[in-house]
C-alpha cells in the first residue's frame, strides 16, 4: 500500500483516548460551553475539567473564546476532518478487499456449478 499523508497528529488520538476528555468533546458537539457548565454536566471538579480542557486545547481539539468574564470552549473542525479523512481511507481499502473477496467467491461458485454440470 502506498504511503499517504493525512496530517494526523497522534497527540490528538492520545488526547481523545481519555474518557473524560472524550465526554467533554461529546458535550461540545452541541455548542460552546464554559468550564463550569462542563464540570457540572460531567460531575467533575472545576480544576479537573480545566485540566482536561487545557490538554484538549494544547492538542488543537478545542479553542477558547473569552466573553466578558467567562471563557467558552468550542470544538475545532480541523482535527476531526483529518481523522475522518484517515478513517475513510481505511473504509475504501476495506471495500476493495470485500469486492475482491466477492469476485473470488463468485469464481468458486462458478467452478462448482461447472463441475456439477460436467458430472451429469
Amino acid at each position: 500500500m502506498s504511503e499517504k499523508n493525512f496530517d494526523i497528529n497522534v497527540s490528538v488520538l492520545s488526547a481523545l483516548a481519555e474518557p473524560n476528555r472524550m465526554a467533554i468533546v461529546e458535550l461540545l458537539r452541541s455548542g460552546p460551553l464554559t468550564v463550569g457548565e462542563i464540570a457540572n454536566q460531567l460531575k467533575l471538579s472545576q480544576p479537573n475539567a480545566s485540566k482536561h480542557l487545557k490538554i484538549l486545547s494544547t492538542n488543537g481539539i478545542v479553542e477558547v473564546k473569552p466573553q466578558a468574564n467567562r471563557r467558552y470552549y468550542k470544538l475545532r473542525l480541523e482535527p476531526f476532518q483529518a481523522l475522518e479523512k484517515w478513517v475513510t481511507s481505511f473504509q475504501k481499502e476495506m471495500e476493495k478487499r470485500f469486492d475482491n473477496l466477492d469476485h473470488y467467491v463468485q469464481e468458486l461458485q462458478n467452478k462448482k456449478i461447472g463441475r456439477k454440470n460436467s458430472d451429469k
